[in-house]
């Protein structure tokens, strides 16, 4: 144990405000990919294409929490959250991107807020977790200049369909992600590569980041709007010039490619000139300007840092990442690093921009090897991970970084995306065959660390 004496910390410092939670994504756990009037998304089109998901997983029954979502929210409350984090998938609202709703995906997510409430907890609704519709990409996707105004048509309906009962809204989750893995690497949906792709992809996101909250502005009286980032902090590995500036440019890309916009500081292209590429997209002060919006949070999702060293064979970015095992540092199974201290500064380093007015850690977690041995997952690993992470975010807090929740990732193993079934995240381990549930003791060292701050 790092420290066997936490409860009692977090209760007396975090107070009764702080907000604990759980996220999950659509794709990643509701299955019932063609049923009930959904239509397929970008991640239902990849994962048919042989080689792009580990094991050949695919999304279409994942953790079926689309028929069990009154079991699965239960366990929510039974763990002792507060919040449950949830996305809304777009392909299930509207089967072709736009014209009609379809009303049975609807009717879904108001079964699944109507439990949240009815048990006490309060939905943080994603708008875009990653799943457009296949229609909507055979149309060029985030790289079409009409990516806007489909955008506004997906948000607009969810406002005014959920904007009642739902106060607490994320307008993008992780846009470097999905534009970088999606429409640069081709790792991610819908597996694009090249600049041509990339760019645009990074504009049309900056703008339905900002747009997205003003609708949300409009027709929710009441909300609280965010968005949430992908962050890692970015280490050289010499202190030679060359691997100094290699670390600055994957900075920019990994940390300030869209904050900065949101802040209303337009691309942070005096740091990184291939950046001014994007004035082909940038033509004139408007569009900074509409790339702007006031959050009323930023959500902060650090797994792992980075530590590059400069190599001329990249293009662009001319850096490549030194693993972490070849590194001899602490790592998950995903070879990520365990690193709290980098975690901490992170919180300062966003927290120090000014303009931020509250930071929520909208996912937090870490995969291992979990296995059920006798009808129960001894995943010391992980709760070591979060009393570790759960102590830097306290050191934050207490030097004056405004942290309003902490959400772990998530509530059960699921389709971790390109890693498909293999990577374990939950607090409860999930058997695909069976659909079986298994509290880990991790699930059981949150219940009774909720328990301690009552």
């Amino acid at each position: 144990m790092v420290n066997p004496h936490l409860h009692k910390l977090i209760a007396r410092e975090f107070g009764e405000d702080f907000q604990w939670g759980v996220a999950m994504a659509a794709v990643q756990n509701e299955g019932a990919w063609n049923s009930y009037g959904k239509g397929p998304s970008i991640w239902d089109a990849f994962s048919r294409r042989q080689g792009k998901i580990k094991g050949g997983g695919r999304p279409t029954v994942a953790c079926d929490f689309y028929h069990r979502y009154k079991d699965d929210i239960l366990l929510v409350k039974a763990l002792g959250f507060s919040v449950f984090r949830f996305s809304l998938s777009w392909a299930r609202i509207l089967p072709e991107g736009m014209g009609r709703v379809n009303k049975e995906g609807i009717a879904f997510y108001h079964r699944v807020i109507d439990e949240c409430l009815k048990l006490g907890l309060t939905p943080y609704v994603t708008l875009y977790h990653w799943d457009m519709p296949v229609t909507l990409e055979k149309e060029g996707g985030w790289t079409s200049h009409f990516m806007l105004k489909w955008f506004t048509r997906f948000a607009t309906v969810c406002a005014e369909e959920y904007g009642d009962k739902v106060k607490n809204w994320i307008v993008l989750n992780e846009p470097f992600g999905f534009t970088s893995l999606g429409y640069m690497l081709g790792r991610h949906a819908p597996g694009r590569v090249g600049l041509s792709n990339f760019l645009p992809a990074i504009h049309h996101a900056a703008l339905a980041q900002a747009e997205g909250g003003r609708i949300l502005r409009q027709l929710v009286p009441n909300a609280h709007i965010g968005t949430t980032f992908s962050c890692s902090e970015v280490l050289p590995f010499t202190n030679n010039p060359e691997d100094i500036q290699a670390a600055k440019r994957m900075d920019i890309l990994m940390n300030r490619l869209f904050i900065e916009p949101a802040l209303g500081r337009g691309y942070p292209r005096e740091d990184f000139k291939f950046l001014e590429k994007l004035e082909l997209h940038n033509r004139s002060w408007k569009y900074t300007e509409r790339m702007s919006f006031n959050f009323d949070f930023i959500g902060i999702q650090n797994y792992f840092p980075i530590v590059v060293r400069f190599n001329p064979l990249i293009p662009i970015v001319q850096a490549s990442e030194v693993k972490a095992a070849a590194r001899g540092v602490p790592h998950t199974a995903m070879g990520w690093e365990i690193n709290p201290d980098s975690f901490y500064r992170i919180l300062k380093k966003f927290w120090l921009y000014g303009g931020v007015k509250e930071i929520i850690i909208s996912e937090s977690g870490a995969a291992f090897r979990d296995e059920v041995v006798n009808g129960a997952v001894d995943d010391q690993s992980r709760i070591d991970y979060y009393q570790q992470y759960l102590l830097a975010l306290l050191r934050a807090k207490k030097e004056g970084v405004n942290i309003k929740g902490y959400f772990a990732w998530t509530l059960m193993d699921n389709f971790e995306w390109a890693e498909g079934y293999k990577a374990r995240f939950g607090l409860i381990h999930v058997d695909f065959d069976s659909q079986l549930r298994t509290i880990k003791n991790s699930g059981y060292w949150f219940r009774d660390f909720l328990n301690g701050k009552k």
